[in-house]
């Protein structure tokens, strides 16, 4: 029963990944928008860390970067896609790889980087997945082997994206939030409180994150648009 329930979220997950599934699609050509938009974000200093967080959990901030992550490697970046979620970690279903080993093994000692990353379907994209979920997720993420952990694999990609628990809930995207270049905020349209929105950028405020920006998540979209879109998504 319980391997049944594993693999229904490897499908579910999977599904969506609308930038690989629908690549001509509304919802794709918003996440390729989102995509400059973070490139001329940062002109004079290159992005090379960027952290994706929502102040409260289902608010697609997975989701979102996910996708994210395949529109960059799509336009010739080599991207890793780090899931710094390590309390309900969810990265390794969209990409249907395996959990047994990944960013906690690493701190934890004993494996290399290499060893610890997986390849996906998406060219330029690699995957380092939570690993077994530890008893001090904040110690680990606050650690001396993480900050170099994450210098080792600057050295090897374009891009590196985190993905990380809700802002508000726990303490560990703070902590994260303050190490790296950029953060993401992702809220969900007609679910997000804006209280809480605007607590979670305080937060991210206090330890001085460079909050870019925020992606408004299911948010409806006229179906003139949607045609716009098509239209100029069909080939010649």
């Amino acid at each position: 029963m319980r391997h049944r329930s594993e693999r229904g979220k490897n499908k579910e997950r999977a599904q969506k990944l609308v930038t690989l599934l629908l690549p001509k699609s509304p919802i794709s050509e918003a996440y390729r928008t989102i995509r400059t938009n973070l490139q001329y974000s940062s002109v004079d200093k290159p992005l090379h860390t960027l952290m994706f967080t929502s102040s409260g959990p289902g608010e697609g901030k997975s989701t979102t970067i996910a996708n994210m992550a395949v529109v960059l490697a799509q336009a010739g970046k080599k991207i890793l896609l780090v899931d710094t979620d390590l309390r309900k970690p969810t990265l390794h279903y969209f990409f249907r790889v395996p959990n047994s080993l990944g960013l906690t093994n690493l701190l934890a000692g004993g494996f290399a980087l290499k060893e610890v990353i997986r390849e996906t379907s998406v060219e330029g994209l690699h995957l380092l997945p939570s690993g077994p979920i530890p008893p001090n997720p904040a110690e680990l993420l606050g650690s001396e082997k993480m900050k170099q952990a994450v210098e080792e694999m600057k050295s090897a990609y374009d891009l590196i994206l985190f993905d990380t628990p809700p802002v508000i809930a726990v303490t560990d995207a703070q902590i994260l939030a303050s190490e790296l270049d950029g953060v993401i905020l992702v809220v969900h349209s007609g679910k997000t409180n804006r209280e809480m929105a605007v607590k979670a950028k305080g937060l991210l405020e206090t330890v001085h994150a460079n909050l870019l920006g925020v992606i408004l998540n299911h948010n409806k979209m006229e179906r003139k648009k949607d045609y716009y879109y098509y239209y100029y998504g069909k080939e010649a």
